[in-house]
């Protein structure tokens, strides 16, 4: 069963949208507003440390909701309004990908947007062997359409044939995790406009044309998973990721110096890198030992042994992503260009190791564009740079939350509807609507 309503209208000027990135280790509001020229303007920014969160998944509700709160009420406070209404981003171990066909009958006559609306509107079988859980379906893209046997057809509106084809690409996530996020949200009388896969979002948010169009892999690197999604000929056709990120690497430190985590993550931001060099020897830092506040007391090593302890768990994560790409049947198609975003893409080194594993030219994304329409054309002018974004917050450990703002812009898209359930009218209202569904 999937909760995702029809499509919706564009953004009107002056409209304002909203995006929430909740991360294993930060959470991001971004409040925007759209001009006359369809740019949007970065109005209000929040962000917080995340709290209740592992794995990309909500473990503690009370805690995750005091983290969103704090980042919300730091946005809404510099946008100077409150919002009702928020693109949410979902990311996990839980996510899977498929591509699927569908088909609908004309009679021979000529395709209008409704027939399209109605191929797409069919509820794809997303079972897949081997998952014990059921799941929503989070994006339906639209790779291609056939029209009698006719096959890559980008817009098939206006042509007449008596069949139509569709080939999806089909992301699910979760059914428990996706609940879960609704109704942390519907605690805050938040309503979910669009809910959108991490990876996908980031892609968005950073690739150029050509890398959409000729063939490239996002790599999304966050601290409690790492997503990365395949795209080519101007959409997104593969998904995938693993529960591995940059908190694991800060974990591995902590165990291995016999420190705190806390510690750990400012070695790991202070003196990290991905790669040994020749000077990690004679470089000494100070690792402060668990329960030991003196200074003193301090253990003293070299460098080179905090690079040992971080490679490994680096090398892991992207051999990890390079496996599930060649078992996967879009290793070929993805090129030979690989973006990387997330706040653990920023280690220095990580490019160049990623390089030299993945064996593709590799580059750090950031956030490029707000706003820009998926179904741009080819000869679309480029998309506006970050409308006022500030240089910390347009660095690549936000491009989902820009993403989101893109998606956002759709003048049509698959939502959730989770606000059906969770988001709209009282709290007293919502509670008897659950009541009345699930007693």
């Amino acid at each position: 069963m999937s909760f995702f309503s029809s499509s919706r209208n564009a953004p009107k000027k002056g409209q304002i949208l909203a995006a929430l990135d909740i991360g294993s280790s930060k959470i991001v509001c971004f409040i925007a507003k759209r001009d006359a020229d369809d740019h949007l303007h970065v109005i209000g920014i929040g962000h917080q440390l995340s709290a209740g969160m592992k794995g990309g998944v909500i473990v503690d509700m009370d805690a995750t909701e005091r983290a969103i709160r704090g980042a919300m009420d730091a946005a809404e406070h510099m946008a100077g309004l409150r919002v009702e209404r928020v693109s949410v981003n979902i990311s996990g171990n839980h996510i899977s990908s498929r591509t699927c066909q569908l088909t609908l009958p004309l009679h021979g006559r000529e395709i209008g947007s409704a027939d399209i609306d109605r191929v797409l509107g069919q509820s794809p079988d997303i079972a897949a062997e081997g998952e014990n859980y059921p799941q929503e379906i989070i994006h339906t893209i639209p790779v291609s359409y056939s029209l009698d046997g006719q096959r890559g057809i980008r817009d098939p509106r206006g042509m007449v044939g008596h069949t139509l084809g569709a080939q999806l690409h089909v992301i699910a996530a979760g059914y428990g995790p996706v609940r879960t996020i609704g109704a942390v949200l519907a605690r805050l009388d938040l309503e979910v406009e669009q809910m959108a896969v991490s990876a996908y979002a980031s892609g968005l948010a950073c690739l150029v044309e050509d890398e959409m169009d000729l063939g490239s892999v996002i790599i999304d690197m966050g601290a409690g998973t790492t997503t990365f999604a395949v795209f080519f000929d101007g959409q997104c056709v593969y998904t995938d990721g693993i529960p591995l990120g940059g908190q694991h690497v800060t974990n591995d430190i902590a165990r291995g110096l016999t420190t705190t985590i806390s510690h750990a993550e400012r070695m790991k931001t202070l003196y990290g890198h991905a790669l040994p060099s020749s000077t990690d020897d004679r470089e000494i830092i100070d690792v402060p030992q668990v329960g030991e506040e003196t200074p003193e007391l301090a253990n003293h090593v070299p460098k080179s042994h905090l690079i040992n302890i971080i490679r490994p768990r680096l090398e892991e994560i992207f051999e990890m992503v390079r496996g599930k790409l060649s078992d996967s049947d879009f290793d070929s198609i993805a090129g030979r260009r690989v973006v990387l975003t997330g706040g653990a893409s920023q280690m220095p080194g990580v490019r160049e190791m990623a390089q030299q594993l993945l064996d593709k030219q590799v580059r750090l994304g950031r956030p490029v564009r707000i706003g820009r329409p998926l179904s741009a054309s080819k000869g679309a002018d480029a998309a506006p740079l970050n409308q006022g974004l500030a240089e910390a917050t347009a660095g690549p450990g936000f491009a989902t939350v820009s993403g989101l703002l893109a998606i956002a812009m759709q003048p049509s898209a698959t939502v959730p509807n989770l606000a059906a359930e969770f988001g709209s009218g009282s709290w007293i209202e919502r509670m008897q609507h659950w009541i009345k569904q699930n007693i």
